[in-house]
């Protein structure tokens, strides 16, 4: 049953060297999640042991290899029991051996976890230092979760992947998502013009975010409304991906998150990307933070008991932004 607990006796636990987790014991999907008690890790080599705050999960996140192997693919050897949402933010409390990356205990710190490794949704988890950043100050621990993965998501797909500067025009798929509504802020921060797609009832949301352009999906075709863009970010796939292509001219770039587009069609190219654990654009979203020029959008907060409900949420509800687990 989704949400069982084990043992009502954290403190004892805790003393033990034991602590409240949510863990996979079968491949699965939400129906498979207990709320567990596990071993509290041991920061290995490189690593910190962070008290978690809050961690953020995310749409498909179940059905990874990663989550439940030792590999992005279906390659990889199992690894169970497994603690799945892999955005983080809380606080040092003991260092590993090894290279810390300047964290000491008491620093509070926000991070994307590594796909093969353990997640979040614990009360303790052992995160290389090398993939953690200070949290930015104008964030809560919700909020500082919430923005980790969308974030790099976003920052690694149009500044590394889609090259946009000031001047050029971007097109948002999905903007009011967790992806989409950061990708909406990243690119209007660098300097572009935004268009992006919502559902009507998100237009206005999706325009506070920075878009000059909001388009209805399901009023029409976007590629009518849109037109001529330099870039394409793709967090749909499918058939909204395959009509992309019409928006974008010579030297264009589709960049997609969803699926891999072809790598080349008309002048413009297609590029597919999984986003990478990068202390660098942590601190690059951070400034932005604190420029006031970039937020994290939180759909909802749960308890970490409620974990399996946060999933089946991400699968068959709307929702505006992260669906974010409040550990502490």
């Amino acid at each position: 049953m989704s949400g069982t607990t084990r043992d009502d006796a954290t403190g004892a636990h805790e003393a033990e060297g034991r602590m409240r987790a949510v863990r996979g014991h079968r491949r699965g999907g939400p129906e498979r999640l207990l709320y567990d008690v596990a071993p509290r890790p041991v920061p290995g080599d490189g690593e910190v042991l962070v008290a978690v705050r809050s961690a953020s999960i995310t749409a498909g996140e179940l059905d990874w290899d990663a989550t439940w192997t030792d590999a992005l693919d279906d390659s990889g050897s199992p690894r169970l029991p497994i603690v799945p949402a892999k955005e983080v933010s809380g606080t040092v409390v003991e260092n590993g051996p090894g290279d810390s990356a300047g964290l000491r205990p008491g620093d509070d710190v926000f991070g994307l976890i590594p796909f093969t490794r353990d997640g979040a949704a614990a009360q303790f988890t052992a995160v290389p230092a090398a993939v953690l950043a200070p949290k930015p100050p104008g964030l809560d621990h919700d909020q500082a979760a919430a923005l980790a993965m969308p974030g790099l998501t976003a920052w690694q797909g149009l500044v590394r992947h889609g090259g946009v500067d000031p001047g050029k025009r971007v097109l948002v798929h999905g903007g009011a998502g967790g992806v989409g509504s950061v990708a909406v802020q990243i690119a209007a921060a660098l300097g572009a013009s935004v268009v992006a797609t919502a559902r009507a009832a998100d237009a206005e949301f999706v325009r506070g975010l920075g878009a000059e352009t909001v388009i209805d999906y399901a009023a029409g075709r976007f590629e009518d409304a849109a037109g001529p863009v330099d870039v394409v970010f793709d967090t749909v796939g499918g058939e909204t991906q395959e009509r992309s292509w019409q928006v974008l001219g010579d030297g264009g770039v589709l960049v997609s998150v969803a699926s891999p587009p072809e790598s080349e069609r008309g002048g413009a190219r297609g590029v597919f990307f999984i986003v990478e654990p990068d202390r660098e654009g942590l601190l690059a979203l951070s400034r932005l933070v604190e420029q006031g020029r970039l937020r994290a959008s939180v759909d909802r907060v749960l308890p970490l008991s409620e974990t399996p409900q946060g999933y089946l949420a991400l699968e068959h509800e709307h929702h505006r932004g992260k669906i974010v687990l409040h550990v502490a």
